[in-house]
Formats: C-alpha cells, sequence, structure tokens
C-alpha cells in the first residue's frame, strides 16, 4: 500500500509542476505578447518622429536659403549705399 501512496504522491506533484509550467508558460506568452505592443507603438512613434523631423528639417533648409538669399541681397545694397548716397546729395568728390 504504502508504494501506491507514493507513486500517487509523485503523481500529485507531477501535476501540481505540470500546471505551474503551464501557468508560467502562459505569462509569458502573455508578457511576450504585451512587450511585442510596446515595440509596435514604439516603432510608430519613432516612424512619427523621423517623419516629423524630415519635415522640419526640409523647412528649415528652405528658410535657409532664403535667408542667405535676402542676406546677399542686403550686402549688394550695402556695398552701393555710399554712392546711392552722393549721388543722391549731389556730392561730386574723387572718386
Amino acid at each position: 500500500m504504502a508504494k501506491k501512496r507514493t507513486h500517487q504522491n509523485g503523481h500529485d506533484r507531477l501535476d501540481e509542476a505540470m500546471a505551474l509550467l503551464i501557468h508560467n508558460q502562459a505569462k509569458f506568452v502573455s508578457s511576450m505578447a504585451e512587450t511585442n505592443r510596446h515595440l509596435a507603438e514604439n516603432d510608430r512613434i519613432w516612424a512619427e518622429t523621423r517623419r516629423e523631423n524630415a519635415e522640419r528639417f526640409a523647412r528649415i533648409e528652405r528658410d535657409m536659403a532664403a535667408i542667405i538669399r535676402t542676406l546677399a541681397e542686403h550686402s549688394r545694397l550695402l556695398e552701393r549705399l555710399p554712392e546711392a548716397v552722393r549721388d543722391k546729395i549731389g556730392f561730386q568728390g574723387q572718386r
């Protein structure tokens, strides 16, 4: 009779171990699913950030090109300013 009890006791422990294994596997699968959801959301956010940055840098480059053109025109006007002032006031000094 004692052997049967040991065998039954071993079977109960095996059942408990299997139940614990199944429980832990279910938790692992749930955890992996949650991790995958987080990764997908991070990928979406990263793609959106890259798109926004690309648009922002394109706008900055366009603005900088316009600023450079404006500064070049202002430089050209400032170079001509002394002569334009002399001509306007009728100054006839040495040239």
